[in-house]
């Protein structure tokens, strides 16, 4: 372990337990008591109409069109300009810089692409006013999220080593735990807690799913923007922890009707995934 940063993996631990826990009782008093099962009732038929989007197959198509597109030439842009500064994407010594580069590079683009269809494209759609309990439901759902996350973790990786499957770490999760460079970090951590919450809760969440939402059976609603999630991350270990937390941010949009808490909460379950990272504990 050579980051340049080493928090107490005790303290850490001891703190990650409450995190599960508290998650626990929360899933039982709002998601699985009478009182949450008839909360979530309401709130899908809320949704029926406060996610409702109308646009059009093709203007959905052309969404996706714009995110997809902007992902792949900023890419395109970044990647001529690493050359220019010396960066080889092939080298192993700038493996951690190129990686950071051409992953901010998509988010951004992404990013954009989103920015152009609402703004350029679809003029009238107003943006709606976060609640003010979005801190405390963006907390909720990261704490619901995470022994939800780590039960369907330990499932699935038990099942790929019973297979005989390798399991390997996200790129990611390796150059947070190996790299000395403070720069990086820093650079990585605003990618994963602000760039990329932001740009897959707007194309996921409140583009795929909110589309499907009232066109399609609610669980192909659910589960396939989660798959798409989950597979985007190129990481097999990790694939349906990941479409579980996928799904955990869909419901939490549905139930919240505003995309600012999924938006919230992935945020903070990356923090909390970065801070584990950097106490030495193992992440997948």
């Amino acid at each position: 372990m050579n980051s340049p940063v080493m928090l107490g993996p005790q303290i850490v631990g001891l703190i990650e337990v409450v995190f599960v826990v508290s998650g626990l009782f929360l899933l039982v008093r709002h998601v699985l008591s009478a009182s949450g099962r008839k909360a979530a009732a309401a709130a899908r038929a809320r949704a029926d109409t406060t996610l409702l989007w109308d646009i059009s197959s093709t203007d959905f198509l052309l969404f996706i069109f714009c995110v997809i597109t902007g992902g792949l030439l900023a890419q395109m842009i970044c990647s001529p300009l690493l050359a220019l500064f010396g960066i080889d994407i092939n080298a192993e010594s700038d493996r951690s810089a190129a990686t950071l580069l051409l992953g901010g590079a998509f988010h951004g683009g992404m990013l954009a692409g989103v920015a152009f269809f609402r703004l350029a494209l679809r003029r009238e759609e107003k943006t709606r006013t976060a609640p003010r309990s979005v801190w405390a439901r963006g907390l909720g759902t990261l704490l619901i999220a995470l022994p939800l996350v780590a039960a369907s973790a330990l499932a699935w990786q038990s099942l790929l080593r019973l297979c005989g499957i390798e399991i390997h770490e996200q790129d990611l999760v390796g150059i947070f735990a190996e790299t000395d460079s403070a720069l990086i970090l820093g650079s990585m951590a605003l990618l994963a807690v602000v760039s990329a919450p932001i740009t897959e809760e707007l194309v996921f969440r409140a583009g795929l799913f909110r589309f499907l939402r009232t066109r399609t059976p609610r669980w192909v609603a659910l589960a396939l923007p989660a798959l798409l999630f989950a597979a985007m991350h190129a990481n097999l270990a990790s694939f349906v922890p990941l479409a579980v937390l996928g799904i955990v941010f869909a419901l939490a949009y549905e139930r919240s009707g505003t995309i600012a808490v999924p938006i919230l909460a992935h945020a903070l379950f990356n923090l909390n995934t970065i801070v584990m990272i950097l106490a030495g504990l193992g992440v997948e």
